[in-house]
């Protein structure tokens, strides 16, 4: 079985050198042809991309440098202008040639009140305590 299976399978070598009866010519050396690549170009790109983003980096630091400093000295002067303005409230000195003799005053003595709480029932005391209207409760209690 296996053996009739290889002489029924076409011989490779057979039918290679049938087609090809008719060879094609030989092929000519030819030069390679010269190409370049843009990796180069690319890298010299991204080196100046690299640079203009440092410059600018450090132009916006130098910037900020200065406007800082240009703030600082702007509140300095603020602050100078303000210390000069100033108006010092001291305290006069007093005159010791002239002692301080106080004077009476001429308003009348205010003269103490005894307080009236009133005689009270026991069973208002709730209603005085609840804060209510006092009047109210001192007729309620003597009548």
């Amino acid at each position: 079985t296996k053996v009739e299976l290889k002489d029924r399978a076409p011989d490779k070598t057979k039918t290679a050198a049938a087609k090809n009866v008719a060879k094609a010519p030989a092929k000519e050396n030819k030069k390679p042809l010269e190409f370049k690549l843009h990796s180069g170009d690319r890298a010299m790109k991204r080196a100046m991309f690299n640079y203009s983003v440092a410059t600018n980096y450090y132009i916006t630091k130098l910037q900020k440098k200065q406007e800082e400093r240009l703030q600082k000295m702007i509140e300095e002067e603020e602050i100078r202008v303000l210390r000069k303005e100033m108006v010092p409230k001291a305290q006069l000195m007093p005159f010791f040639d002239r002692p301080f003799l106080p004077q009476r005053s001429s308003r009348p003595l205010t003269m103490p009140k005894e307080p009236s709480f009133g005689n009270v029932n026991s069973t208002c005391w709730t209603c005085v305590f609840n804060n209510q209207h006092y009047l109210y409760h001192f007729h309620h209690a003597h009548a």
